[in-house]
């Protein structure tokens, strides 16, 4: 199994159908809802650019074709699921050849940040000899727009078991060899992160700033609030 290195490449998750957006992504994809005037895609894009160089993979389902215009020109790697949504598990595997080998970082586009870059923290806790994924969490209180009780339980060395606690922030470090003997076409990545932790090899940080999940329209202005450091922590 490929454990070794810092990742060279990013899959950014931009293929969802965006339904809870109700009217917003009739006619675009969510990643194209403007937040702070800008689209979720390039507020996502911009947390690359200190990893730069790095190969950057977009994958695109629901009106990809505005996507992909929008995305044109760009240093950018399209993944096209037009013909079938395979979910995060299936997306990362199709996407493979495009990410090429060794561990990658995979980050949902649909979500807003504040304090430092997701990507370099996941990058300076990130532990090969360890782990075979590193999930960035928060706890539920810097979760704006986060309805739910948690997703995981964080050990003292790190190591995370399932349960409510902590919120898992969608950006991650992961080893995706394993993605190649899950049989589904179309699966979550939830299935590979079971057999990583029951391997005693899936781990998580604790992110040191806020996140807004942007999932549904009425969180756009508390993503809104965050960026302009109004939301009271």
């Amino acid at each position: 199994m490929t454990t070794q290195g810092t990742p060279s490449a990013i899959m950014i998750f931009a293929a969802g159908l965006g339904r809870r957006m109700g009217p917003l992504t009739a006619h675009r994809p969510k990643p194209m809802v403007e937040v702070g005037g800008r689209p979720l895609i390039d507020h996502a894009l911009d947390l690359t650019v200190p990893l730069m160089p790095l190969r950057r993979v977009v994958n695109l389902h629901h009106r990809g074709e505005v996507l992909r215009e929008h995305l044109q020109g760009r240093d950018v790697i399209l993944s096209d699921e037009t013909d079938k949504l395979l979910e995060t598990g299936g997306g990362l595997r199709k996407a493979r050849p495009l990410l090429g080998p060794g561990p990658v970082y995979t980050l949902n586009s649909d979500a807003i940040w504040s304090g430092p870059n997701p990507l370099t923290a996941l990058k300076r806790a990130w532990d090969p000899s360890r782990m075979e994924a590193l999930l960035l969490l928060l706890p539920r209180e810097n979760a704006l727009g986060h309805t739910g009780q948690g997703d995981f339980l964080v050990d003292a060395e790190g190591r995370l078991s399932r349960g409510p606690g902590h919120v898992y922030s969608g950006a991650q470090i992961i080893v995706p060899d394993g993605l190649d003997a899950i049989p589904e076409d179309a699966f979550s990545l939830n299935l590979l992160w079971n057999e990583i932790a029951a391997r005693g090899r899936l781990f998580g940080v604790v992110h040191d700033g806020r996140w807004c999940d942007v999932g549904r329209p009425d969180c756009i202005p508390l993503a809104e609030e965050m960026l302009q450091g109004t939301h009271a922590v």
